[in-house]
């Protein structure tokens, strides 16, 4: 199969420097392996997503320079490429994974979260700093028991959070294509992730997954923040029976500080930055 990229922008804020540079990679990757790069609209929270931010990014990125070949602007044949419009698809794959018994249903509040992780314990957390992660790992409030029958799935997801179950103790191992070998233990590194929120809304690792596969995605380039991503997708790809794509993770861009950038820093925006005259290059660090 020839080489099939993607840039996956979330229409949640403007886009910063550490997208800008990420995606700009991931364009030159396609480029130079002679393949396609698509452009996928990941807006998958209602709450967040904004038209406004759909049209500014679409802006920003052809200011500096990036093209696509497939993508919500213009189609293509893996069609559609925003994620709000493929709930059918995400909805397929949670049927599938709650009929092979891979996940439960969890009625955690995030407050109840919250307060299992402030409980004393020891650190699971990895100390790599490759591979930090903000998802606290999942107590196993709501995990059946083992032996369990498996659950007859729902009419609906909605109501309730639904979870994928790690096998605890596995090492998850993986060749990245900046970062090299990688190796995460399932239940330490990272716990039992949600794949369908209590708000009725997919998960992100649940439809990047999905996504990826239907679009025939070769190669994932993304933030070194989704190293432990991977890992957790990794699992998804086996229990629904897909070959995963290769993956190449970038170094972040952080502040003054060291902090990885978020969208809350506007100074930081693409298009402020455009706004004060820098050139597109600037921006990429080019010059």
């Amino acid at each position: 199969m020839s080489y099939r990229g993607r840039i996956a922008p979330s229409p949640t804020g403007y886009l910063h420097v550490g997208h800008a540079r990420t995606f700009w990679i991931a364009a030159q990757r396609a480029q130079s392996k002679h393949g396609t790069l698509i452009l996928r609209n990941e807006d998958l929270d209602p709450d967040r997503s904004r038209p406004e931010y759909v049209h500014a990014m679409f802006e920003d990125l052809h200011w500096l320079g990036m093209h696509w070949s497939e993508g919500p602007d213009i189609g293509g044949p893996y069609a559609p490429y925003s994620q709000s419009q493929r709930r059918h698809l995400y909805l397929e794959a949670w049927r599938t994974l709650v009929a092979t018994g891979h996940v439960y249903p969890c009625t955690c509040s995030r407050k109840d979260l919250q307060q299992a992780a402030q409980a004393p314990h020891e650190s699971t957390q990895p100390t790599d700093s490759q591979t930090t992660d903000e998802e606290p790992i999942y107590p196993g409030t709501c995990r059946p028991n083992p032996g369990a029958p498996p659950i007859t799935p729902p009419e609906s997801p909605a109501g309730l959070n639904w979870r994928f179950q790690v096998p605890d103790g596995e090492a998850i191992e993986f060749t990245d294509g900046h970062f090299g070998p990688q190796r995460l233990i399932a239940g330490r590194d990272f716990g039992d992730f949600l794949v369908w929120r209590r708000d009725n809304v997919p998960a992100y690792q649940l439809a990047v997954v999905v996504d990826d596969h239907l679009m025939r995605i070769t190669e994932v380039v993304r933030g070194q923040d989704l190293l432990v991503s991977t890992a957790r997708q990794l699992l998804l790809y086996r229990a629904l029976g897909w070959t995963p794509p290769d993956w190449y993770h970038c170094p972040l861009v952080t502040d003054s500080e060291g902090r990885r950038l978020a969208k809350r820093h506007d100074a930081l925006s693409i298009r402020t930055l455009r706004q004060q005259g820098q050139t597109p290059a600037q921006v990429l660090g080019l010059e």
